[in-house]
């Protein structure tokens, strides 16, 4: 009997041993992960300029050429497609949702593309398919699908999304300001719904309480200062602050002859504006108490306003299986925890990417083309 016990008590030692060397990588990786999670990611989109418009322009973005030679940047990320506002909806819900187009959030309203056609100006051929075209004209701008609102809320987890130049919480119109002249008013495109994602998506719009956390970027700074910030922060600056721009009547009916669009040639004025938002934004941020936890600042820009449709990673595709792409776009991510300086030039990104990323950073599981990703393809070596 006591030999028997002694075997028991040796096989038990041994079994232990065992469960201990093959679990302690586990766990080691597991609370690897948990270091990189960051408590705060900060998601800044800016508008239609190519990598190589804004990284080593130091004359019109001495800002963003600064933070780009200390932090993490990847010089082959794309936007998903084209125009801006299915990028967008990519961002959130890893799905452009089938659309090419700008057109206002509405269950009856509906567009034919937009883009990808032989007037877009970059092709001298139809780069949709017939199914495609037709499926997208009759596609409504009201999508039902899950957005990272509701993985965020599933996993305890709080967002908010912070509109420059929208007038109030939850404003539900199209653009703002409304301008008054010669007893007409005249619509100046500063805050754009096709910006705000979250207006697409029925169960956010009709939903009051996540409604009330669609706010005007100047809430951001009161947040900060009352250490009240989010762990997902979603900001979409301005037309003339995105560097997207305007035309130069609106820009005149506002007194800003730098946000318009110039007659031809780069944008300079409109790009140093950017510039100016993001340092200062980014300033703020940094400069905060919730800088102090693990957080970390996205930078990137929706899509190459219209230069080409080179893209990866899970873009549509259109006739002959070509990529219907976003083309080019510059990104960065700052971090608050010393880190090496990324340069990333080859490995190919985009949104989609990004949004796995965050996902897997807090383990939020994956949604639609976010899904299917492998650990050499995602972006996490840039928040670790």
């Amino acid at each position: 009997m006591r030999r028997l016990l002694g075997i028991l008590t040796a096989f038990a030692l041994l079994l232990s041993t065992v469960l201990i060397s093959t679990s302690a990588p586990v766990q080691a990786a597991s609370q690897h992960e948990d270091n990189m999670k960051p408590e705060h990611i900060f998601y800044i989109m800016m508008e239609n300029h190519a990598t190589n418009e804004i990284f080593g322009n130091t004359a019109d973005a001495p800002y963003l050429n600064m933070l780009a030679s200390k932090y993490n940047v990847a010089w082959n990320y794309y936007g998903v497609t084209h125009p801006s506002s299915p990028n967008y909806l990519a961002a959130i819900s890893g799905s452009f949702q089938g659309i090419w187009d700008d057109c206002a959030a509405g269950a009856t309203i509906t567009c034919a593309p937009q883009e990808f056609g032989p007037t877009s100006g970059y092709t001298t051929q139809e780069l949709l398919t017939a199914q495609e075209i037709a499926s997208a004209t009759n596609t409504p701008h009201w999508f039902s699908g899950q957005t990272i609102v509701d993985q965020l809320e599933a996993h305890g987890l709080s967002w908010k999304a912070y509109m420059q130049s929208m007038p109030t919480v939850g404003y539900t119109g199209v653009s703002y300001p409304i301008i008054q002249q010669n007893g007409k008013s005249v619509p100046v495109s500063l805050y754009v719904q096709k910006h705000n994602p979250f207006m697409y998506f029925s169960n956010i719009r009709d939903n009051a309480a996540r409604m009330q956390k669609i706010v005007p970027f100047t809430q951001l700074s009161s947040d900060l200062s009352a250490n009240a910030v989010p762990n997902f922060v979603w900001i979409s600056p301005d037309t003339c602050s995105d560097m997207h721009g305007i035309a130069p009547s609106q820009a005149k009916l506002i007194n800003n002859p730098q946000c318009a669009y110039p007659a031809s040639g780069l944008d300079h004025s409109i790009i140093k504006l950017g510039d100016n938002f993001l340092q200062s934004t980014v300033s703020t941020i940094m400069s905060s108490r919730v800088w102090n936890d693990r957080s970390a600042i996205v930078i990137t820009w929706d899509e190459d306003d219209y230069a080409g449709y080179a893209g990866c990673c899970h873009s549509p595709t259109g006739v002959n299986g070509v990529t219907l792409g976003g083309a080019s776009a510059p990104f960065m991510v700052i971090t608050s925890h010393d880190a090496d300086h990324i340069v990333d030039t080859t490995t190919p990104y985009n949104h989609y990417t990004l949004l796995a990323t965050i996902e897997k950073l807090w383990h939020l599981g994956c949604l639609n083309q976010a899904c299917g990703f492998s650990q050499k393809e995602l972006m996490t070596k840039f928040f670790a």
